[in-house]
């Protein structure tokens, strides 16, 4: 999961997107809202953490802009106004969840994975492959029965990987989705975390390599 954070409160939303890094999920961080639409823009997030009340561009406007050109997207609305009237026009405007400040960072967690089980085009929470089991909500995978233990990278590349469903993933995909705007397009780390994926999977290989392409997922 690739998630945009927008929040004006510097060193809160610098500790969002390290504790999200830390739970596998790939954050940018911007902190107005001319800069959140254009990422929303450039880029295939599949949830927006927005803060309602930002500088430029207010949240709401953002979350209407989010809503009518990015559908598949998800908003999460993260805000100090915890009145149910700032709630019910959050939701009119499109939004998918709302979370009022102060917040336990545990349940921001699970409110963001509970959206990735219900996004806009419909894919189930666990997905099964040639013998592999993965259960993002757990954090879990399995290899016929064998519990696999990944690190968090490799973990988020799998997701990618299985969630194409036998299609072919390029590294810039890849990239884009299991790693965050600060990624080296021209890193090793894509070959370094599938050769251990590999490993990690064993034999026989469910991870192919698709020649001038990418990589492929499956029996």
């Amino acid at each position: 999961m690739r998630v945009l954070i927008v929040e004006d409160e510097v060193y809160l939303g610098e500790a969002i997107q390290t504790g999200l890094r830390r739970e596998t999920i790939a954050a940018d961080l911007v902190h107005d809202g001319e800069t959140a639409v254009d990422e929303v823009s450039a880029n295939d997030y599949d949830v927006v953490v927005l803060d309602r009340d930002i500088p430029g561009l207010h949240g709401d406007d953002v979350c209407a802009w989010v809503v009518s050109n990015r559908p598949a997207c998800r908003v999460l609305m993260l805000t100090a106004a915890s009145g149910l009237g700032d709630k019910v026009s959050g939701f009119e405007l499109g939004a998918d969840d709302y979370l009022a400040k102060p917040f336990d960072f545990p349940e921001l967690v699970m409110r963001l994975r509970a959206l990735e089980r219900r996004p806009a085009q419909g894919r189930p929470p666990v997905v099964e492959n040639a013998g592999v089991r993965f259960d993002p909500f757990r954090r879990e995978v399995y290899r016929n029965g064998r519990l696999v233990r990944l690190a968090r990278k490799e973990f988020a590349v799998l997701d990618v990987l299985m969630r194409a469903d036998g299609g072919v993933v390029s590294a810039e995909t890849l990239l884009e989705k299991a790693w965050d705007a600060n990624a080296d397009p021209f890193t090793n780390s894509i070959r370094v975390t599938i050769s251990n994926l590999r490993k990690r999977l064993g034999s026989p290989p469910v991870i192919h390599t698709v020649r001038g392409s990418g990589y492929r997922f499956g029996a």
